[in-house]
């Protein structure tokens, strides 16, 4: 084969039902609409089932759950007020038992705020602006309202395209009162 010989693009075969007419797109369409109808009831069936085996199982559990954080708060009172044996006098915040573990540990510090604008105002009138964020980012509606202005800037790209969209037209029932 010589080199200037031409590349042979190939290409699936459709192996869909293409409509050949207009009539056979209205059709085709109004078929999705069934489908996707049929699709939205079989879901909402499935999930009133998964709700009803959900809700057999978290009464069945109930129980269970109330137990567990009973026997919880007992051996947190048992481990408190004997820690200092438990942790061999604080040196460690675990303990060992014949059925398992206990353990001490502090959650990491957090910072909760109420009332921002006001803890704002108190922080600039303190003189504490490096405890006062000021987020800086690209103005992305800016950049789409003028985009010749950036367009030879580096790292910006604005990028579009296209979509093929079916919506097979529907309506919805009236409620009517009995």
């Amino acid at each position: 084969m010589s080199k200037t010989a031409a590349v042979r693009l190939k290409q699936d075969a459709v192996t869909v039902a293409v409509p050949q007419t207009q009539d056979e797109a209205v059709a085709a369409i109004a078929a999705i609409g069934r489908h996707q109808r049929e699709r939205t009831r079989i879901e909402a069936d499935m999930n009133d089932q998964l709700a009803l085996i959900r809700q057999r199982f978290e009464v069945e559990a109930a129980p269970h759950l109330d137990k567990i954080r009973a026997l919880q708060q007992g051996v947190q009172v048992w481990c408190e007020a004997n820690r200092a044996a438990l942790t061999d006098g604080g040196r460690v915040k675990h303990a060992r038992l014949a059925s398992g573990e206990v353990s001490w540990r502090l959650t990491p510090p957090r910072v909760l705020v109420r009332g921002v604008e006001t803890v704002l105002a108190a922080l600039r009138q303190k003189g504490l602006n490096h405890m006062v964020r000021t987020r800086e980012e690209v103005n992305h509606d800016a950049v789409l309202l003028e985009p010749a202005a950036v367009a030879y800037i580096k790292g910006i790209s604005i990028s579009q395209r296209e979509e093929f969209i079916i919506k097979p037209f529907e309506t919805e029932l009236e409620e009517v009162s009995l």
